[in-house]
């Protein structure tokens, strides 16, 4: 059988533009080199030690069986509301906890194991994505903001939106069947779960010894591969911003700032907002725009994500059949309940929660004068807090579940007898 033709216009559209780009990159060369260091900095400092310790202990997690006793007992909760198996619940969690891409990491893991179906694999991949909470708390409300009572603010919009994707998402193909609808039924739901871990462990296989290695040979690989997406994106923006051509997207951004009634001093942050999250954030922070629409551009940036996070997304599904369409249409739902979220939250959540924050976030030059570990220890504990709140949230709506369908069998067996 001949292999699959490659399309011709793609492929030299393709190509003509890589080599337009290299061209560029050898002419700004200088241009290219402060971008690489920068984004090789960022990731050093902040982005491998806060993923890394994720990385390898969902691995363990998944090969001792945990996350399939996890998913008996949260399938009463996770396929009512949000239409995913109950191992749904490991990857929101984790999502929460760390942000990005671990949802993709973990949801390509589930589909390669066959935990869950193409379709599930698409729901879940759309609410999951989430910033984890030093980013939103630290590097956006207080390192770039400089104000600590925003994160708040940010928080509740960006997590709130998450929950109003996977609540949108769960009619994506609603009349397929789940595959494996286990923990549907509360009775004996504790056997159950305990038999699943054991046939997930058994399934494994491996020895403890080589699930750890292989736990933090794959992470330093994934992690890396994040690194060069980071890297890329850096240099990219860096050099088209040098060459004058990110000139060309100020038509379309600034046509859309003016429908929504948005200051055009924000037209440069949403652009590149577009490819990167960091530099995007940043930019909005401090352009002089009213401050209630940066935060609502800061919001949509976040659930956005970036083109960068995306192609993240991409390298890791790519050994799967998961499609990127719904991904890509849930992060547009995503920035746009984001938005107005923040809007909606803005006067009531600052006024409430405006106060709080962590000692390491006491201070607007944290991330470049305070000590790594510190930071670093304030965020990981950051981190924990956000995994026991969505876990002990997720328990609590298992039990009310359950609670609801024992009352409801209770009166149809009353009903009909």
């Amino acid at each position: 059988m001949d292999a699959k033709q490659p399309n011709r216009t793609a492929t030299m559209i393709t190509g003509f533009t890589m080599l337009l780009l290299t061209i560029m990159l050898i002419v700004f060369s200088e241009h290219g080199y402060h971008a690489t260091v920068g984004a090789l900095k960022l990731f050093f400092e902040v982005v491998f030690p806060s993923l890394l310790p994720f990385f390898i202990l969902s691995d363990v997690l998944l090969s001792t069986g945990m996350v399939h006793y996890l998913g008996v007992w949260f399938e009463p909760l996770m396929r009512p509301i949000f239409n995913v198996p109950g191992v749904g619940s490991f990857v929101f969690s984790m999502g929460l906890a760390a942000g990005y891409p671990m949802d993709a990491v973990l949801t390509a893991k589930f589909r390669k194991q066959d935990l869950c179906t193409k379709t599930e694999g698409e729901r879940l991949l759309a609410f999951s994505n989430s910033a984890d909470p030093l980013f939103i708390f630290g590097a956006v409300a207080v390192g770039m903001f400089g104000q600590p009572a925003l994160g708040a603010v940010l928080a509740m919009a960006h997590y709130a939106s998450v929950l109003m994707v996977g609540l949108t998402f769960r009619f994506y193909k609603r009349h397929e069947k789940p595959k494996n609808p286990e923990g549907m039924v509360p009775r004996g739901i504790h056997r159950r779960a305990v038999d699943a871990m054991m046939r997930g462990r058994a399934e494994d296989g491996r020895s403890m010894g080589k699930v750890l290695n292989e736990a933090i040979s794959d992470s330093v690989s994934t992690l890396f591969m994040i690194m060069s997406f980071m890297v890329l994106f850096a240099v990219l923006i860096r050099v088209l911003t040098a060459t004058g051509l990110m000139g060309l997207l100020e038509i379309p951004f600034g046509a859309l700032l003016h429908l929504l009634g948005m200051s055009p001093h924000l037209i440069n942050a949403a652009i590149q907002g577009l490819f990167e999250i960091d530099l995007g954030s940043a930019a909005a922070a401090h352009t002089a725009a009213p401050l209630i629409q940066r935060l609502v551009l800061v919001s949509g940036i976040i659930a956005w994500s970036g083109l960068s996070v995306h192609g993240q997304v991409a390298s890791v599904l790519a050994d799967t059949d998961i499609s990127m369409k719904p991904y890509f249409a849930a992060r547009l739902m995503h920035a746009v309940y984001a938005g107005i979220m923040t809007v909606v939250f803005y006067r009531p959540v600052e006024a409430v929660f405006g106060g709080l924050a962590l000692p390491a976030f006491s201070s607007r030059d944290f991330l470049v004068q305070g000590a790594p570990g510190g930071m670093m220890m304030d965020g990981f504990h950051l981190s924990i807090i956000m995994v026991i709140l969505s876990v002990a949230s997720l328990a609590l709506g298992a039990v009310v579940v359950g609670v609801v369908r024992h009352i409801h069998r209770g009166w149809l067996s009353l009903r009909y007898h």
